[in-house]
């Protein structure tokens, strides 16, 4: 890789990314990796890690990084940006034929491509060792690199394999990569790894702009309550919901599209399709709330959300730090709330027990006390997280945290908050009293006093809806993601700079010569357009909600299966709504669903212990009556006590 001085970077910026300067530490990182420096750099999400080796990959001509992503789906979305870019890159994964593959292995080899993403365990066979050997190539980039410590809170064992690399290519310089390192994770990575004096860049772990919230619900209708709460503040902001379960993220979207708030889920046991058609809607804006496990979030690049809020304790510092800091990413204030329940921390101590190696154990139950201190705790939610990471701050306050004397508008009521600790049980319920919530919430004030809000001129909201209109449908006719073909970022500085020439576009951030090439021109008429009086076309009908859909379903004679096919939800899913539809009095409750010696077992549990949750009751039945059986009965005993 040939020496580059700083206008070579600025020119390969500029051309590429289509940035007039680097984020903080950037430049320094690019320029160690092409002086061939062994590399480590932990910067917290949204620092624009992936930048740093993929500039030098674009100045390299006829040499190869070799990228280690641990995820298909973030290997096809970073090869797709490139491309668009005008950096030639392939990835090697199970999701193309044998052919294929074969196809870019030859390729590689000629080092026709700038950069090559691998699996760790493709990289761990032997074969593609002996295949890598024979291409030219300039660096290895790690990344998700705690991945490769046992002390890490996403530790795999595959990872555990790239300390290999030194010993089959020892000249290659190696650069990790990651948001969340404590101290002992970095040493890990830096022995596990072997890297020889290396470069080390360590940014901020303060994210100034984000104001962490805890609040821990007495019951699963106070957090329904909050949550609807909350999301009347977002209105027409992008939000990112964690929930601990799959079937907790289908419940969650159906409640919230009952309350008339589009949203969609995203977890492990969707379809590929299904995952990516939901991540390209919410990131193109076409619905704005997306609920999903912690499967949803690597590599996702949306500057502009304003919140991400977790419906339950998360299994370390790490995890949430990494989740929480996909708010904010451009720099305007936005909230990271958890609104937890202790039963999370008993379901937490519940997998730790399960764990046979005691040396995880002992990790696990470390990791449990630490989060469950950040939540319980009184002291600055801030300094907290810097601590834990082995930073010292200066300050003792931060002034962006409910510790610190941050309160989001939605909780400041004293009246409401007490309402809600003696909330009922169910979740209708809690959607019946929540509707005048979300009226009051949507008119408090997003920013406290103390924030820093962006002195960016305000964006026409018409000209961005005409504008990101136009980006869906570039994005359908170039067959890729609408955020593949433009940043939300960019789309908002289209709306300030309004260009109307090439020369004015290419001024835009995130419009570099390629960009430029493909689809300037249709950016141009449309700002042309917009100025002859040309609008975005109408939003489309609403669909139905789900128990309206659900009901619908039922009355064709379809079965809970059927139903679960159609709607494209898990069948407990199907059947924990039908339960809330048996208990408003909504479907009648049909004796065949529970047969009638389960069901009167479980109409003495419930004389014993009460209707108010369901774990006691299924702790006190026979195993083999289901909890949707129980669900069903407790559906109909909660209707006729009403």
């Amino acid at each position: 890789m040939p020496l580059a001085t700083e206008t070579d970077i600025q020119t390969a910026l500029r051309r590429y990314w289509g940035y007039d300067s680097f984020r903080p530490l950037q430049e320094k990182i690019v320029q160690s990796l092409l002086d061939r420096r062994d590399t480590c750099v932990i910067m917290p999400t949204g620092g624009g890690k992936s930048l740093c080796y993929q500039l030098p990959a674009a100045m390299s001509d006829g040499q190869t990084v070799i990228v280690i992503s641990p995820l298909i789906a973030l290997m096809q979305d970073q090869v797709a940006q490139l491309t668009q870019m005008g950096i030639s890159a392939a990835s090697l994964n199970t999701s193309i034929t044998s052919s294929e593959q074969s196809v870019v292995m030859r390729k590689t080899r000629e080092g026709a491509y700038r950069l090559l993403y691998l699996s760790p365990e493709r990289l761990a066979r032997s074969d593609t060792i002996s295949w890598l050997q024979s291409v030219p190539i300039s660096l290895f980039a790690i990344d998700e690199a705690h991945c490769i410590s046992e002390w890490g809170h996403e530790f795999r064992p595959e990872y555990r394999q790239l300390s290999s690399l030194r010993q089959h290519f020892p000249n290659a310089p190696i650069a990790a990569f990651t948001a969340s390192a404590t101290q002992r994770v970095r040493h890990d990575i830096l022995d596990q790894l072997r890297l020889r004096n290396p470069h080390k860049y360590i940014a901020s772990f303060h994210r100034s702009n984000l104001r962490y919230v805890m609040k821990e619900c007495p019951n699963p209708a106070a957090q329904w309550a909050l949550l609807l709460r909350a999301l009347g503040q977002y209105v027409d902001s992008n939000v990112i919901i964690y929930s601990p379960t799959i079937a907790k993220v289908e419940e969650t979207v159906d409640f919230l599209e009952e309350q008339g708030i589009p949203a969609i889920p995203y977890h492990g046991k969707m379809d590929t399709d299904s995952r990516r058609r939901n991540q390209e809607r919410w990131m193109a804006d076409d619905v704005r709330v997306l609920v999903g496990t912690i499967a949803f979030g690597l590599g996702i690049n949306k500057a502009a959300v304003r919140a991400v809020i977790h419906l339950s304790l998360p299994k370390s510092i790490e995890q949430y730090y990494q989740e929480a800091g996909r708010a904010g990413r451009d720099g305007d204030p936005a909230d990271c709330v958890m609104l937890w329940q202790k039963r999370d921390a008993a379901l937490l101590a519940y997998f730790i027990g399960q764990v046979e190696d005691e040396a995880e154990k002992e990790r696990g139950w470390q990791r449990y006390h630490e989060i469950r201190d950040f939540a319980e705790s009184k002291r600055c939610r801030h300094r907290q997280v810097c601590m834990h990471f082995g930073e010292i701050p200066k300050w003792t306050t931060c002034d962006a945290c409910d510790v610190c004397g941050y309160l989001p508008a939605w909780l400041t009521k004293a009246a409401e908050a007490e309402r809600f600790e003696r909330g009922k049980s169910s979740t209708a319920s809690a959607s019946s009293s929540a509707k005048n919530v979300r009226r009051e919430a949507s008119d408090a004030n997003f920013y406290p006093a103390n924030a820093k809000i962006s002195n960016l001129a305000p964006v026409d909201p018409s000209l961005r809806e005409f504008l990101r209109q136009l980006r869906s449908t570039i994005a359908k006719e170039k067959k890729t993601a609408a955020f593949i073909v433009m940043h939300d970022t960019t789309l908002d500085e289209l709306c300030r700079i309004r260009p109307t020439s090439m020369a004015e576009l290419l001024s835009v951030s995130g419009i570099g010569e390629r960009k430029a090439e493909m689809y300037g021109q249709q950016i141009l008429d449309a700002l042309a357009e917009y100025d002859r009086g040309v609008r975005a076309a109408a939003a489309p009908a609403k669909k139905s909600k789900p128990g309206e859909e659900t009901l619908q379903l039922m009355r064709e004679g379809k079965t809970f299966d059927e139903i679960a096919v159609i709607r494209g939800r898990q069948r407990s899913t199907v059947v924990s709504l039908i339960a809330n539809l048996i208990e408003q009095g909504e479907v009648e409750f049909e004796e065949e669903w529970v047969d009638a010696e389960r069901r009167a077992k479980i109409e003495a549990v419930c004389a014993d212990l009460g209707l108010e949750r369901l774990g006691p009751l299924k702790a006190a039945l026979p195993p083999e009556i289901t909890y949707e059986d129980i669900h069903l009965v407790v559906g109909k005993l909660r209707r006729e006590k009403r």
